[in-house]
């Protein structure tokens, strides 16, 4: 799919609709560590897969870090903070400038590896760009937080990113940029 913006664009007011969720939609995250390619569930969660195409489209993860790995759980990323290396003590609580509900009840669930979904706050209405991939199954996230994907090829990318928690915690791998592909 083509950009939306010929440069990172990193707040807005809301998300435009991009997505025909009749369509089939991957993402090519390009790291610092090799590429990630991810099968995305429009059928199931139009509202988040609309919302991350959007974003990708417009630049807006292109130099942010997976900021929180912790080792047989999960990779977060999408915080447009941790780009900024002056504002690592903040990362992890940044945002596009709005918020959108959780599609839990979708029936998909964190019961394997490499399962993508939303990071959220506290609340169910509280999603905005922030993402993780499970290193391991988190059936007890299922319900609770929206799954919207998952990996196609390149968990051994995932499961190689530098951990940023626990014993030997690094400094964060760099995400360059995601490409998003549609089909029929």
């Amino acid at each position: 799919m083509p950009y939306l913006s010929a440069a990172r664009v990193t707040r807005f007011t809301g998300s435009q609709n991009v997505i025909d969720p009749a369509k089939t939609y991957r993402a090519v995250m390009k790291t610092a560590k090799g590429d990630v390619v991810l099968e995305l569930n429009a059928k199931a969660a139009p509202v988040a897969v609309n919302n991350f195409v959007f974003l990708a489209l417009n630049h807006f993860y292109d130099g942010t870090r997976f900021h929180r790995v912790i080792e047989g759980f999960v990779a977060q990323g999408g915080d447009p903070q941790s780009s900024d290396p002056a504002l690592q003590a903040q990362w992890g609580t940044g945002g596009p400038g709005y918020n959108f509900a959780a599609e839990v009840n979708n029936g998909l669930r964190f019961d394997k590896a490499g399962v993508l979904g939303m990071a959220r706050a506290a609340s169910l209405d509280s999603q905005g760009s922030q993402f993780y991939i499970t290193l391991a199954p988190a059936d007890f996230l299922s319900g609770q937080y929206t799954v919207f994907g998952q990996v196609l090829s390149g968990q051994d990318v995932v499961n190689g990113l530098t951990r940023t928690e626990g014993a030997g915690a690094g400094q964060p791998d760099l995400l360059n940029t995601v490409q998003i592909y549609v089909s029929q």
